[in-house]
């Protein structure tokens, strides 16, 4: 029995054995990632500490033989001069071992290129901050301040020997240059014209040379417009990249003019005409050096190359830094339209070349859609603002497009809070523009699409399932609704085949599975709160679904809707006389409580219910079952018609005066204009009878029911014709509106000017009073 095995051990061994395991597998190696992680971080901490051993050994050793050498040439005299601390540099490796005797005269000139370089580039650091995170530099900045403060306190603690420093070692202090004094060897290498006498390094030391005497007191150089002409010549002949720094860093000094971080710059500019000079400079013709240097590759598709590995891109990168972030802060800053479009138009040949620093470009769409976004601004700076915007997403990659998307849609959002007849045109151009940028990648475009709308079905049922008592205002609000007018237009854009050629019907577009959703949540919007105090916005929602349903020919039921309306105690009811003015629907959401049971209010009303069925109807005018179509709705409204024009009281046979069913609505401008909507609807009724007696296919044949009159115009037809004069008859009436606000504009202007000059005129009086009291 020795070799009999338990039962329970059998058990053990089939259902467990193997899960035990590879339990145990896995623990152990756990437990040997964890040790090998241990033992790397302590092999790490011991290489770190016998380097940093070395690196102070070697930087004592460096200090005392630079020190010895240092002072064998010294006298006695100038050591006591010099005092007894001596000091104790921490980078001894940038120290050159030049002899201090007799230094070469091209080192001198170089090293001098190199200290204005250093001396632009600390005072643009705000503007390189955004690039960064692209460049992994941020250690080697570090080291560099550290040394400039050690020189800086160098030359305080020991100025004797910091002179002699910059007699005999000016490499040791100038190291922060070599990039930008890089240009320079580039512009060397150019070509020099058959007329040009002097060689490139001869007319270097010349610029220099007056440009050190046109130094003030400060150090800085006072822009002139002979220097302006001068760079402008040498950029605009021979593509010079020398000027083109030296515009770079002038420019980079006027735009940050009014700064309050108080850095220094090489050049100033004190006078007005040389500041606007400078800027038309720079915003003109820094672009088309750059493109003659580094020229952009773009493909038919629209995507763009640039070489970013040749030594050229490398070396002009700072430039391309320092530009970029100067013209990022001027339009932060810019409140002249003129000025502001001419900056904008400058960025769009600069976008290739910013492509590869990721977080400058999202400074960028931040900065451009702020423009855009803003209805205060003028309309030309908003369009330039969206063609930089536009020709970004074109070029970039998807996730560029997409936060591009994203921002943009936060600005349409924000910029739509405040909506009044003088904000309204920008917000419309601000929606049209968007839309655009929805159809340039429709994947994206679907992708952010069903994310912000399924947001706003979110807000709605929320809305519904947990009512309170301003649960409905998260709904009932100008963004909510130009957020949905906003989809409405981005699909009737892109999912028509009227306005895209390469779409065979609407349900070929990527974004067209957005149209339920979004019609739903309209459509649950629209009727959330069934009063007639919310019909302007109701007549807003409808509106959008009729342009979804005109632009993707889909049947939206919107006629239940709008006859709705008019079974309200507001239509059925005689109103009340009123002296208001026309309320205008466009730009009202909710009607004040004066206008509710008025003339005025039911008048609008009629004219709103009529224009919009007629423009339902007007949709399936040419259907070949549009009579089938308006059969119900023409039944309503005669329906209504018979009910508000019954007498409102009858007699009984005992002589009793009883009220009857009917309301005596005598608004017979109402009624008129109901009248000659169903006169129009049965019109077209008939003639589409008389069409389609002669069609020799029935309802199952699909391709004869969509051609089915295919070729006739709508303005040939009944309804259409009527719809045309109500459509011409509304845009005479939105001129005569606009007439009346500009009027009303310029005479609000006037006025404040009028006052502005009263304040202006009685400060001056009080201030002569002032002075004759105190001559007395």
């Amino acid at each position: 029995m020795a070799g009999h095995t338990k039962k329970s051990t059998k058990k053990f061994e089939k259902n467990r054995l193997k899960d035990v395991l590879e339990k145990r597998k896995d623990v152990a190696k756990i437990k040997q990632r964890s040790q090998v992680k241990a033992k790397r971080k302590a092999r790490n901490a011991q290489d770190n500490a016998s380097s940093a051993d070395a690196e102070t050994k070697s930087a004592v050793e460096g200090a005392q033989s630079k020190s010895q050498e240092k002072f064998t040439d010294m006298t006695v005299d100038q050591f006591f001069q010099g005092g007894f601390e001596l000091p104790e540099p921490k980078k001894t490796k940038s120290a050159t071992k030049s002899t201090p005797g007799a230094p070469k005269q091209g080192k001198r000139k170089r090293s001098s290129d190199d200290a204005i370089s250093e001396n632009s580039k600390s005072s643009s650091e705000k503007g390189d901050r955004l690039f960064d995170d692209e460049e992994g530099q941020s250690e080697g900045q570090e080291g560099t301040e550290h040394h400039q403060e050690d020189l800086d306190a160098l030359a305080e603690k020991d100025p004797e020997f910091y002179k002699y420093l910059q007699e005999n070692d000016a490499e040791l202090l100038d190291f922060g240059g070599g990039d930008l004094a890089e240009v320079d060897q580039l512009s060397e290498d150019e070509k020099p014209r058959k007329k040009q006498k002097k060689s490139g390094k001869e007319l270097a030391a010349d610029d220099l040379a007056q440009e050190l005497e046109d130094e003030d007191k400060n150090g800085q150089v006072e822009v002139t417009m002979a220097m302006i002409s001068k760079w402008r010549t040498a950029m605009v002949e021979q593509r010079s990249l020398r000027a083109m720094r030296r515009v770079v860093l002038a420019f980079r000094a006027a735009a940050y003019v009014n700064a309050a971080d108080d850095k220094e710059h090489k050049y100033s500019i004190s006078s007005p005409e040389v500041y606007h000079q400078l800027l038309m400079l720079a915003l003109e013709h820094v672009p088309s050096v750059l493109r003659h240097h580094v020229p952009v590759k773009e493909s038919p598709t629209g995507k763009v190359r640039v070489a970013t590995d040749s030594k050229k891109y490398r070396t002009l990168t700072p430039l391309l830094k320092s530009h970029s972030a100067a013209i990022f802060y001027l339009l932060e800053n810019l409140s002249d339209a003129p000025t502001l479009k001419k900056t904008l138009d400058s960025l769009v040949p600069l976008l290739p070349y910013l492509l590869s620093f990721k977080k400058a470009l999202k400074s960028l769409i931040k900065i451009t859609v702020d423009i855009w976004s803003d209805t205060s601004t003028t309309d030309t700076a908003r369009i330039t603002a969206f063609l930089v915007i536009r020709r970004l997403a074109i070029i970039s990659d998807a996730s560029i497009r997409t936060a591009l998307l994203k921002t943009a849609y936060q600005g349409l959002v924000k910029g739509s809070r405040v909506t009044n007849p003088h904000t309204l045109p920008a917000i419309n151009l601000m929606k049209n523009s968007a839309a655009e940028l929805w159809g340039i990648d429709p994947d994206i475009g679907y992708t952010t699409g069903f994310v912000y709308i399924r947001q706003l079905a979110v807000h709605l049922r929320a809305s519904i399932t947990q009512p309170t008592k301003d649960s409905y205002k998260h709904i009932y609000n100008w963004q909510y609704v130009h957020s949905l007018d906003f989809w409405s237009r981005v699909i009737s854009t892109h999912c028509s085949p009227a306005s895209n050629p390469l779409l065979k019907v609407s349900s070929d577009s990527p974004l067209h599975p957005l149209l339920y959703p979004l019609v739903q949540i309209t459509l649950g919007a629209l009727r959330l709160i069934p009063t007639p105090t919310y019909y302007p916005l109701r007549f807003q929602l409808t509106r959008s679904l009729l342009r979804v349903s005109r632009a993707t020919t889909t049947y939206i039921p919107l006629a239940p809707s709008l006859l709705e309306v008019l079974q309200s105690t507001e239509m059925m009811k005689p109103p009340k006389p009123s002296t208001l003015k026309s309320l205008d629907f466009a730009t009202v959401l909710r009607v004040p409580k004066a206008y509710l049971r008025t003339r005025t209010y039911q008048d609008g009303l009629g004219e709103q219910l009529v224009e919009l069925m007629a423009e339902f109807f007007v949709i399936w005018v040419k259907h070949i079952a549009f009579p089938e179509l308006v059969l119900p709705p023409v039944v309503h409204l005669k329906r209504w018609l018979k009910g508000v024009s019954s007498s409102a009281s009858a007699k009984t046979p005992n002589g009793i005066q009883s009220r009857a069913k009917g309301s005596n609505n005598k608004n017979s401008r109402l009624t008129s204009s109901i009248t000659l909507l169903i006169q129009k609807l049965e019109s077209n009724a008939r003639w589409i009878e008389e069409k389609r007696q002669h069609v020799d296919f029935g309802p199952s044949n699909r391709e004869g029911v969509e051609t089915f009159l295919r070729d006739v115009d709508v303005g040939d037809t009944p309804l259409g014709s009527f719809v045309v004069g109500l459509r011409r008859k509304g845009e005479e009436r939105e001129k005569m509106l606009e007439r009346a606000r500009e009027s009303e504009r310029k005479d609000r202007v006037k006025e404040s000017e009028d006052k502005g000059e009263m304040e202006v005129d009685g400060v001056d009086v009080e201030e002569e009073d002032e002075d004759d009291g105190i001559e007395q």
